[in-house]
């Protein structure tokens, strides 16, 4: 079975709330076993609600939160409302960073690793030292048990390309920069122009705590699809199968957080192209949401 670990801007957006449902069914059907999940945004809500979402989908992962995130998100939707209903608080809950380093020390077998958030976690642990975790450096750990990392993050349909996750915020553009310049794993990058415009959860019952994550949000008549296409991409492993051409070589970040693209059939890197109409992509994540 595939393990995965998921990094989520949870509460920046509401389309973490369809991947994550996607990737707790996955879980829940034994298709893959999701190992835990990091958060790269903070707020006093972060992990708690995390923790109730999951509890309500009915399963359970471990939590990480980035306590030391350098950015506070201004508004919590969704997030407010789930933490109180638990007792749960953020100091419950480990470090993201140090649970990411656990998660892949301790994984029997290697780990695939799904970010649709900030890139500072992810960076932080491939950066990290040897510790009372494991004897070796995050970039050792990466090399011997990381087989694949799924980034929603970039925009690779013109170049330079500005997106969200990589430049929003200063330390988002630090961290895109070393992480993809560093990183020794294949990278498998799903775009903004993958997913802006279509459509998803906007067939949910009105009754249906997803749904009313995605009303909290502003967006209870849907929500464009960056996070859910790349969950179903992750989970399907094979780009054609899910519905894409595959343009590989090597990807780049500048320190101002904008990404290059080098065509090469050899390179280590991949972005995707929709190789399908819209409603091709938006009936299966609605299908596997409903």
């Amino acid at each position: 079975m595939r393990n995965f670990i998921l990094g989520s801007d949870w509460g920046e957006d509401s389309d973490d709330c369809v991947a994550v449902r996607i990737l707790a069914r996955a879980h829940k059907n034994k298709e893959i076993n999701l190992l835990g999940i990091g958060i790269n945004t903070l707020t006093d809500y972060s992990a708690p609600s995390l923790y109730r979402f999951l509890e309500k989908e009915g399963i359970m992962c471990e939590i990480g939160v980035d306590k030391d995130c350098p950015h506070e998100i201004q508004y919590v939707t969704y997030q407010k409302r789930l933490a109180k209903e638990t007792d749960k608080t953020n100091d419950d809950f480990e470090n993201a960073v140090r649970l990411y380093r656990k998660l892949i020390a301790e994984c029997e077998g290697q780990v695939e690793i799904l970010e649709i958030g900030f890139l500072q976690v992810i960076c932080g642990a491939l950066m990290s030292e040897a510790d009372d975790i494991s004897p070796k450096t995050g970039l050792e750990l990466f090399k011997e048990k990381v087989k694949k990392i799924w980034i929603m993050g970039g925009k690779w349909d013109a170049f330079p390309g500005y997106e969200y996750n990589l430049c929003r915020y200063q330390f988002a553009k630090d961290a895109s920069h070393m992480f993809v310049t560093n990183c020794p794993c294949p990278i498998t990058f799903l775009g903004w122009e993958i997913g802006h415009d279509l459509i998803t959860g906007d067939k949910l019952s009105d009754d249906d705590f997803l749904h009313l994550a995605l009303a909290d949000h502003g967006s209870g008549s849907g929500r464009e699809s960056w996070d859910p296409m790349l969950a179903v991409l992750a989970l399907a492993n094979d780009n054609k199968k899910a519905g894409y051409d595959t343009v590989k070589g090597f990807a780049s970040v500048d320190e101002d957080g904008a990404n290059y693209f080098v065509n090469d059939e050899n390179g280590p890197h991949e972005y995707v192209v929709k190789a399908k109409n819209d409603s091709y992509y938006s009936d299966i994540i609605n299908d596997l949401i409903k």
